[in-house]
This record gives C-alpha cells, sequence and structure tokens, in this order.
C-alpha cells in the first residue's frame, strides 16, 4: 500500500551550531533523492529545514518548485509533492528538524494541516496552512473553521498539550468536520501540539485516509509515573486493529529499543524495518507486516513528554 508520508529526514546542528547537516533518512526506493540529500547542509533559514530552525515552528511546503527549495528537480525527478518540516526545541536549543516528503496525485484523499493561535487576531487555533490534495471541499471548511481549546481534533492536542489520535474520524462526535470526512473517507487523525512560542501555539494535524494513509500506524508512547519505562498510551492501525491489546501491558527502557533511543537523546529515531528489533514493539510491528517507522519526541522544558511512533 502506497502511503502520503515517501520520506523522512533527520537534520541536526553541527558542531560549531553553524548549519544543519544530515543526520538520517529513511528514503525507501527513492535512491537519487538520497544521495542529493546526504551532501547537503542548510544555514539558519536557508532551505525547509533552515527556514523551519529560524521560525521556530512547523513549515509546510506545498510547492516544491519554489526558489529558496534546493532539491526541486530531484524531489520531481521522485514524483514528491509537498513537505513539512518540524522543528524540535529544548527552550531556545534546537535539537534536531524532522522533515517529512509526501507524495500524492488525483486518487489521493488526506490533509496536513497547520493551526495558529494568535491572540491578537482571534481567542481559538485559525488555519494557518495547509495540503488538502483532491479534498477541496474539506479545505473549504477548514478554512472557515475555527477552534477553541477542547473542541476538534486540534482544540483537543491545543488544550491537552499532548499528541492526539483519532479514529473513525466520520463517526466520531469528538471530531467537528466527521461529515465532511465521512465524505472523502477521511478516517484517522494525528494532532501534534508545538505550545513553545508564548502566545504563538501551533498544532499540526495529519488527515488520514484508508486507501491512501498518511502512515499504515499510529501510536502514542508516554514515560510512567517513575521516569523509568514507556508505556504504551493508545494508538490507531488499519492493518492490525486489535494490536493495541498486546501492548497494553508492554514496558520499553531507555536505549532498549528505537523508542527507547529517542526518549533518551530527545532526537526522532528511524527505522527501515523496526519488525527486526528483539521488543514488543518490533515483534507487534512484524506481526502486522509493518516495515519502516519515524518515532517523534513531544518536548516540553526540555523533556520527553511522550512520543509519537508513524510505521509505513
Amino acid at each position: 500500500m502506497k502511503t502520503f508520508i515517501q520520506i523522512a529526514e533527520v537534520w541536526t546542528p553541527s558542531r560549531d551550531r553553524s548549519t544543519l547537516e544530515h543526520y538520517d533518512g529513511l528514503y525507501g526506493e527513492h535512491r537519487q533523492f538520497a544521495r542529493v540529500s546526504r551532501d547537503l547542509c542548510f544555514g539558519y533559514d536557508e532551505g525547509l529545514p533552515g527556514k523551519a530552525w529560524a521560525s521556530r515552528q512547523p513549515v509546510l511546503l506545498k510547492d516544491l518548485k519554489s526558489s529558496w527549495f534546493k532539491r526541486s528537480e530531484a524531489a520531481a525527478a521522485a514524483g514528491l509533492s509537498c513537505a513539512v518540516a518540524i522543528p524540535l526545541f529544548a527552550g531556545d536549543f534546537l535539537l534536531a528538524v524532522l522533515v517529512f516528503f509526501c507524495s500524492d496525485d488525483e486518487q489521493h484523499v488526506g490533509a496536513i494541516e497547520l493551526w495558529r493561535h494568535d491572540p491578537d487576531i482571534s481567542p481559538g487555533l485559525k488555519l494557518a496552512d495547509g495540503h488538502f490534495g483532491i479534498a477541496e471541499s474539506f479545505e473549504w471548511v477548514a478554512q472557515h473553521t475555527e477552534f477553541m481549546r477542547g473542541f476538534g481534533l486540534p482544540g483537543i492536542a491545543w488544550q491537552s498539550d499532548m499528541p492526539e489520535i483519532l479514529d473513525d474520524l466520520g463517526h466520531s462526535t469528538r471530531f467537528v468536520r466527521r461529515d465532511d470526512a465521512r465524505k472523502l473517507g477521511i478516517t484517522k487523525g494525528l494532532a501534534l501540539p508545538f505550545l513553545d512560542q508564548p502566545g504563538h501555539d501551533h498544532v499540526l494535524t495529519f488527515l488520514s485516509a484508508l486507501g491512501t494513509p498518511i502512515a499504515r500506524r499510529f501510536e502514542t508512547w508516554c514515560p510512567d509515573e517513575t521516569g523509568s519505562v514507556l508505556m504504551f498510551l493508545n494508538g490507531a492501525c488499519d492493518v492490525a486493529p486489535d494490536f493495541a491489546t498486546a501492548l497494553s501491558t508492554a514496558t520499553l527502557e531507555r536505549n532498549g529499543s528505537l523508542l527507547g533511543q529517542c526518549w533518551a537523546s530527545g532526537l526522532p529515531a528511524l527505522s527501515p524495518s523496526i519488525a527486526s528489533e528483539n521488543s514488543p514493539v518490533g515483534r507487534s510491528a512484524g506481526a502486522a507486516g509493518l516495515g519502516a517507522m519515524v518515532a517523534i519526541p513531544v518536548l516540553r522544558q526540555g523533556q520527553v513528554r511522550a512520543i509519537v511512533a508513524l510505521y509505513f
């Protein structure tokens, strides 16, 4: 099955913190794009990773032919259509920039949305940017919607300051746009809050359709009360809907797994074959036939508050 996200990259500051260097990447079949990317570096406010560094907020690029995007030709050759860069800070200290490249076509249904709260403009979250594929009616609704704390997927993540996963969006009373989601076949949603800039909160949402999913599985893991192990919080999976039962009692230690490494370092972690890992996560992924995984840390005051895992 083709997923909407095709490539994931991690960029980290150089030793003198003057540029961003290639740290890791999942490129799948896009080998030429990988070769071009691994030799690059980005200065402050340069290219997509550099602009995310400078802005301190997620940056969505809907036109990969943009004059400031360095890899336009390689992206076109790979059939990539949009990208989002997510900066990860511990206070004022940039840890990494995670970049997703996506591919869609006339059959793609789904969306990436960036919601922003500016108290000088409105009391709620309003759409700052978005990529909607062919879901033009859904885009119109998003442009004319405002979410207050606790309402709708963006508002729920805004209020909780935690990643939120919603399943069966077309019938969920917690999803304000459920009627439009049901018409378009959008089934799952993931919201990531970015509340590091006082007075300018952001929530990034990924909305996934069954036929062209953003990812094949979403999971959230959190440290337990003692801070000694990670515990499974919730998730959604198209290929193994009952997977959460096996993980409900699972625990992961620091550095004992890919998610543990993410927890220990505060850096995004990538694996091309998570099923080969000898852990509850690896065994669950293997049973479901899942391959690559991206682990995204959610940081507050320099501490990992949660980890979101995306499987492809």
